[in-house]
């Protein structure tokens, strides 16, 4: 049996890590949690500071994540400053955001950012996943899955079987990029 190739991702979130592992299930996925600064920007430049403040951290190769929740009737907001404003206003606050608006529409995003070490280059690995959204259903404990319904499905992240999300996903999708570099540089 093959001896799975490690990947160090940065994160102190333990329903990414979660999602990482059951997606990247050929890598070891060892997790480091370290502090990083939270910046602004787009959700791209955003994950290549926080990748090159974790290379500068660890001294190796590193994943990281950053993860926007954008609305179409407010020009990309939240973005990737969902977490806060998720803090701030709770599930039931982020549909709130959209009442005055006929607009629904939504997008998620995941950014993935990977580097060899420091000098190297960073890649960059953006996933979405279209569709609206919607008064909360399904379990409350990942984020705004219960506030997200994917065009095509009936049901919310929260409310979908995880298998399914995982492949449809804005982190799923990403990954898959992910895992395709990964491939090709023979990690």
């Amino acid at each position: 049996m093959a001896t799975k190739r490690a990947v160090s991702f940065v994160t102190g979130n333990l329903g990414k890590l979660k999602e990482v592992k059951e997606i990247l299930t050929e890598f070891e996925i060892v997790n480091i949690d370290i502090d990083l600064d939270e910046y602004q920007g787009t959700p791209e430049s955003i994950a290549r500071k926080k990748c090159l403040d974790a290379v500068a951290a660890v001294q190796g190769p590193v994943l990281v994540e950053d993860t926007s929740l954008c609305f179409n009737a407010l020009g990309g907001l939240p973005g990737p400053y969902v977490k806060w404003f998720l803090k701030a206003v709770k599930q039931e606050g982020i549909t709130k955001m959209l009442a005055g608006y006929e607009d629904k529409s939504a997008y998620a995003q995941c950014v993935f950012a990977y580097c060899e070490g420091i000098g190297r280059e960073v890649h960059i690995f953006d996933g979405r996943c279209p569709g609206k959204i919607v008064e909360p259903r399904g379990p409350r404990d990942f984020g705004w899955d219960p506030c997200f319904q994917p065009d095509g499905y009936e049901e919310t992240y929260a409310e979908m079987d995880k298998t399914i999300k995982n492949q449809i996903s804005h982190r799923g999708r990403a990954l898959e990029l992910v895992k395709a570099h990964f491939a090709k540089i023979s990690l």
